[in-house]
């Protein structure tokens, strides 16, 4: 195809269109066919998308660079592949009924861990409260240290603090890891 068929595709001519489509869609089915095999994705689907993929380009077409077809073919088969990456993260596995039922089972037992975390917050001191806010949203020792305005031997003396408290209150021994 010349040139200038392209750059009158590119400004909108019908019939200039007309001559890429029809000089493009053998290449572009075997794309298509490819990929589907490829895939597991239906053959017309991905057809579609890349038909616009390749028309979405044409008005960005440079033809004094390289080759007008393979500019075209290549944005036609990265809207093609996109579609096949879109479709592999939308589809999703069943689940089977076990897993549902125990599902269930962990959103009570969610609610239980935090009515008792609640309870045993209830018994701290508000810098203890603060303190193991912090600690629970992810920050080191350093860092809560830092967001509450004080060093980190202050957290480190809190944390002893609520440890103790929590072991009085679970009746268990709990061990900490140095922040």
């Amino acid at each position: 195809m010349a040139s200038c068929c392209f750059a009158r595709a590119k400004q909108g001519d019908p019939a200039a269109q007309d001559v890429i489509v029809a000089n493009l869609r053998p290449r572009m089915q075997r794309m298509a066919l490819y990929y589907s095999r490829c895939s597991g994705e239906d053959a017309d689907d991905l057809l579609q998308e890349a038909w616009v993929g390749l028309l979405e380009a044409l008005p960005a077409l440079d033809v004094t660079i390289g080759t007008p077809e393979q500019y075209l073919l290549q944005r036609a088969r990265w809207r093609l592949l996109d579609a096949i990456k879109r479709a592999h993260v939308r589809r999703c596995d069943q689940l089977d009924p076990v897993a549902t039922e125990h599902l269930s089972d962990s959103h009570t037992e969610a609610g239980l861990a935090v009515s008792c975390v609640g309870e045993f917050q209830n018994r701290l001191k508000a810098t203890q409260r603060l303190v193991l806010g912090c600690l629970m949203q992810g920050l080191t020792w350093r860092e809560a240290g830092t967001a509450l305005g004080c060093t980190s031997a202050n957290i480190a003396y809190h944390v002893r603090q609520i440890r103790r408290e929590y072991e009085a209150w679970s009746g268990e021994s709990v061990a900490v890891l140095e922040g």
